[in-house]
């Protein structure tokens, strides 16, 4: 018991990556969609500041009697890594509303069939432009 709550941050991230990516899957709402991969990639924010963590390590300033440091980079990375996500997912949310204005409808399924409806109403004006 004491080794499964030891390593409680890593279940916290299967469950969230999991979360993620059943919303992803499961879900035809493009918003449902983004918002899955979101949680997906905030568990992997998670699992990599879970990785750099070093049991006793102090900020890298330099000190008489402290031997174990914790690296930064790993969070300055993760800093990078949270701007980037959120510009993808406005980026996307952008891109929602765009289908929204074109096809009414922000369900994958509705976008499908009339974007498939469309190519075949262009196919029969070709086909009845070349018999004209």
């Amino acid at each position: 018991m004491i080794m499964i709550l030891g390593l409680l941050n890593y279940w916290v991230v299967v469950v969230l990556m999991m979360c993620g990516l059943y919303i992803v899957i499961a879900h035809g709402n493009l918003i449902k969609k983004i918002v899955g991969l979101a949680i997906f990639q905030t568990s992997v924010f998670i699992f990599y500041i879970s990785m750099a963590k070093v049991e006793g390590g102090t900020a890298p300033i330099l000190a008489d009697g402290i031997s174990q440091y914790s690296n930064p980079l790993p969070h300055v990375l993760i800093l990078t890594a949270i701007v980037v996500g959120i510009a993808t997912t406005a980026l996307g949310l952008a891109l929602v509303v765009r289908i929204k204005e074109a096809y009414g409808s922000i369900e994958e399924e509705d976008v499908q069939n009339l974007d498939n409806q469309t190519q075949v109403d262009s196919q029969q004006q070709v086909t009845e432009g070349d018999q004209a």
